[in-house]
């Protein structure tokens, strides 16, 4: 007896579930061995992310994709996902790198979000670990000469505050911040300590789960050898190190930081003025522009107080500052007069300055587009 179609339908939807069914046990399969991979690597002492193996696999993975008639690129999105998955999986089993493991680390600024982070992943991977806030004696004479670390996790308009007020430690103590400036601070740990000073900027929050692939910049203080078993311990967390001097850091930061931040400041202010629908925007915009506006609603969901001191600190870009709003001005009398041809030469000047790197983050963010458009259909 033929099968009506509702029926061939019905029979492929449930071959269709017990597949699935299939690939969550299997994928529960892989988190186990992942799981037992992060015991053998916390034994060999090795780091939790290796580009060069993921890589090696997901070129493997692709090809058995085109072996098989399926797309490239999903294959890809599944193992990456999967990938990251087993880096959280693996976090808690990084192994230390210091050659005394007995003495402790402290955290200045430990109960802060992002103090809190870097406690956190110390404790886990077995360190002894202080945490100083404020408010909080410091420890005894005794303690402090047992340190092997000190870590200034404060916000930054106090950074150097902190730093010039801390008591003397060890020769061999590594004193090292986690500011988004690195000059000032970098220049009062050397003034202060005799010992090996290293700059960390961490470029992520305090919610991410893993360090796996999170950018950390590196500016050099003093006695790199000693501080090595630092940015090794960085390392097998899984971070991506990226070393530089505090200055060119700095220049950077103006506007990673300064710019950045304030222009989607101002953006956000004028909607909130404007009083947009928000709701209106987001049912009609592209997956481009929600992520642009994700952007925008990301700056509001955190501490005020910390953007404006990061915007505060970049006080050297105000010149700069000006000519972008003059710049803006200019394009808008072009608006006004309706100028197709000088909006057309303005953009070919900026799109002569981008060059190849246009069409490197157009490639980059197609993957982010995808991401707001699913994200976007999972909320209805």
């Amino acid at each position: 007896m033929n099968k009506t179609p509702q029926e061939k339908l019905d029979e492929l939807r449930q071959s269709i579930d017990s597949t699935d069914e299939e690939l969550i046990r299997l994928l529960a399969k892989r988190e186990a061995l992942t799981a037992e991979v992060g015991d053998v690597k916390k034994a060999l002492r090795q780091p939790l992310y290796v580009p060069e193996r993921e890589n090696k696999m997901i070129q493997s993975r692709k090809q058995k994709a085109r072996d098989l008639g399926v797309s490239e690129d999903f294959v890809e999105d599944i193992l990456r996902r999967v990938i990251r998955n087993s880096y959280q999986t693996q976090t808690g089993q990084a192994s230390q790198t210091s050659n005394a493991p007995q003495r402790p680390v402290m955290i200045v600024g430990g109960r802060g979000a992002l103090g809190a982070k870097f406690a956190e992943f110390f404790q886990q991977t077995g360190y002894d670990t202080i945490i100083i806030d404020k408010g909080d004696a410091w420890p005894s004479a005794e303690t402090l000469k047992s340190l092997q670390l000190v870590l200034i996790s404060v916000p930054i308009n106090n950074t150097e505050a902190v730093i010039n007020a801390l008591p003397e430690l060890s020769s061999d103590c590594v004193l090292a911040d986690v500011t988004s400036t690195k000059s000032g601070p970098l220049n009062a740990m050397m003034s202060v300590h005799k010992g090996p000073v290293v700059g960390l900027h961490p470029m992520f929050g305090p919610t991410i789960k893993t360090f796996a692939k999170q950018l950390i910049v590196v500016t050099p203080g003093r006695d790199p050898d000693k501080y090595e078993w630092l940015i090794d311990q960085l390392s097998n967390w899984g971070a991506h190190l990226y070393q530089t001097d505090a200055d060119s850091h700095d220049e950077a930061m103006g506007w990673v930081q300064a710019f950045r931040h304030l222009s989607t400041f101002v953006y956000g202010l004028h909607m909130a003025r404007e009083n947009v629908d928000i709701d209106n925007l987001l049912n009609v915009s592209s997956p481009i522009y929600r992520m642009e506006l994700m952007m925008v609603g990301r700056l509001f969901a955190q501490n005020p107080e910390l953007y404006a001191d990061i915007m505060l600190s970049h006080g050297e870009r105000t010149e700069s500052i000006s000519r972008y709003l003059d710049l803006f001005s200019e394009l808008l009398e072009t608006l006004k007069k309706g100028n197709k041809q000088e909006l057309i030469a303005l953009y070919a000047e900026a799109q002569s300055y981008f060059g190849d790197f246009s069409q490197q983050f157009m490639k980059e963010s197609e993957a982010l587009v995808q991401l707001a458009d699913d994200q976007r259909f999972k909320e209805r």
